[in-house]
């Protein structure tokens, strides 16, 4: 146990200067948002609707926000405790085991470097509908040296960039909702309706068109448009004040997705029948924000919409990198990677662990040169599912991290931040993401993925207990 932890304690005991604490609550609210709305907002939101139907998609999608807010809870009650880069590699080391706690940190280094190689193809792809003649790994190089320069500046240049580059999202996702509701209450013309939907479009197929199964089998798709939140548990250990900080910054979050994405499928469902709102057609312009943006007469809407992806790739992709690097480094700082991987510059950023992570995403680059949709899709599966087992780690971790609290003697006031509803908040969130991992075994395309992910479990167990037991 490390109760002896003071919020403020520059949580490090390793070979290297302490990562710079730098960033603010405005900062951790807009990297969390960041990494969750993306393109599984944009262009995966018209995939759950297709598939459930509209009340469908709206009961996914709360489900879905009420289990990362379940998860974030836990995250919080963790990171105000012992607030550290490379946080639940960490928890998972100290409070399910030590080669947890490895697993779990190259899982979600995993996570991010399969992400990363599909955000900087899929943002050339997209820069290729505007640019047909410019080779698409010309793009792909531009943005990769773009997002690497953000992340080796500084941490408060890092920050900054995200909040900008997460703003443009934001704004895009707010403007979208309110011109929606406009359109739906006929305050705007919208192509194709006399006078103003209103709501019959939700239940005009029935409640569930396709049955309730549906709802459970795209939870993988609903939990990862979620993901992105754990970060403010990534970025704490380089957050002022993060008693005071971290707990503002996930309830800001989740409540700010939660509206953000469950608006999105109202105004989406309200707007279009829902076999059009699936990706049917090639390219951005079969996202459902261009189709209504269109319909309402905006003009450019597929100009801009383009542009607000890309942003958001970029984003996520700049976030990504920065999580995965910080992973590392806490690796290598609990002496279970060369000591090279913690070298900080003169700036406070772990330059070996940032190089060495944009090399892990290579797999993801050449997905463009061979198979492109068979290997998007499974990257993708992996990231997805790498992460929901990240998830579980973070409940289990709270869970037995408050029954030891409890045991010496401590109670819930002395804690700086405590989840509610103990223990029934870590044991929804826990079984909810095994559910939802469970659910990738039954989808045929996904399989692969699933076993690919299971061995990599496995050998991250053997080679921890091959290597690194004897130091424990």
């Amino acid at each position: 146990m490390q109760s002896s932890h003071t919020p403020n304690d520059a949580s490090h005991q390793g070979n290297s200067a302490p990562l710079k604490r730098a960033m603010s609550t405005r900062h951790l609210v807009m990297i969390s948002l960041g990494g969750a709305i993306g393109t599984g907002l944009f262009l995966g939101s018209g995939e759950v609707i297709a598939q459930t139907g509209p009340v469908g998609a709206i009961i996914s999608y709360v489900l879905g926000g009420l289990i990362a807010y379940a998860v974030m809870l836990c995250l919080g009650e963790l990171a105000v405790h012992m607030p550290e880069s490379g946080s639940f590699g960490t928890y998972a080391r100290n409070y399910i085991g030590p080669g947890t706690g490895y697993t779990v940190t190259w899982l979600y280094w995993l996570t991010w470097a399969a992400t990363l190689g599909t955000e900087f193809t899929a943002a050339a792809l997209l820069m290729q509908e505007w640019f047909p003649h410019v080779s698409v790994w010309l793009w792909t190089i531009i943005f990769a040296a773009v997002v690497f320069g953000l992340n080796m500046s500084s941490t408060r240049w890092f920050a900054e960039s995200e909040f900008w580059l997460s703003l443009v999202k934001v704004l895009t996702v707010i403007a979208f909702i309110l011109l929606g509701l406009l359109a739906i209450f006929g305050i705007l013309n919208f192509n194709g309706y006399e006078s103003a939907p209103l709501f019959s479009n939700l239940t005009a197929q029935g409640w569930f068109p396709q049955g309730v199964f549906p709802i459970f089998a795209t939870m993988l798709i609903v939990n990862f448009a979620f993901s992105g939140t754990e970060l403010i548990g990534v970025a704490a250990g380089e957050t002022k004040d993060p008693a005071k900080n971290v707990p503002k910054a996930i309830n800001a979050a989740i409540w700010r997705l939660l509206i953000f994405f469950v608006g999105t499928i109202v105004v989406i469902s309200a707007l279009l029948p829902h076999q059009m709102a699936g990706l049917n057609a090639e390219g951005v312009s079969s996202s459902p924000f261009v189709t209504v943006f269109t319909h309402i007469g905006i003009p450019y809407a597929e100009d801009i919409i383009r542009f607000v992806i890309i942003t958001a790739l970029l984003s996520a992709a700049n976030s990504g990198l920065f999580a995965a690097s910080r992973m590392m480094w806490s690796l290598s700082d609990k002496k279970q990677l060369p000591a090279v991987f913690s070298k900080v510059n003169h700036r406070g950023i772990p330059f070996v662990a940032v190089v060495v992570t944009m090399l892990g995403a290579l797999p993801g680059l050449l997905s463009e040169q061979f198979a492109p949709e068979t290997i998007f899709k499974n990257l993708l599966g992996v990231a997805a599912f790498t992460m929901v087992i990240v998830w579980m780690s973070i409940c289990l971790s709270q869970f037995n991290f408050r029954r030891q609290w409890y045991k010496q003697g401590h109670s819930t006031k002395d804690l700086g931040f405590a989840a509610p509803l103990f223990p029934i908040v870590p044991i929804l969130g826990f079984v909810f993401c095994f559910i939802t991992a469970i659910s990738m075994a039954f989808d045929p395309e996904m399989l692969p993925g699933f076993i690919g992910c299971l061995l990599f479990i496995a050998a991250c167990y053997l080679s921890y207990y091959v290597f690194y037991r004897k130091q424990n």
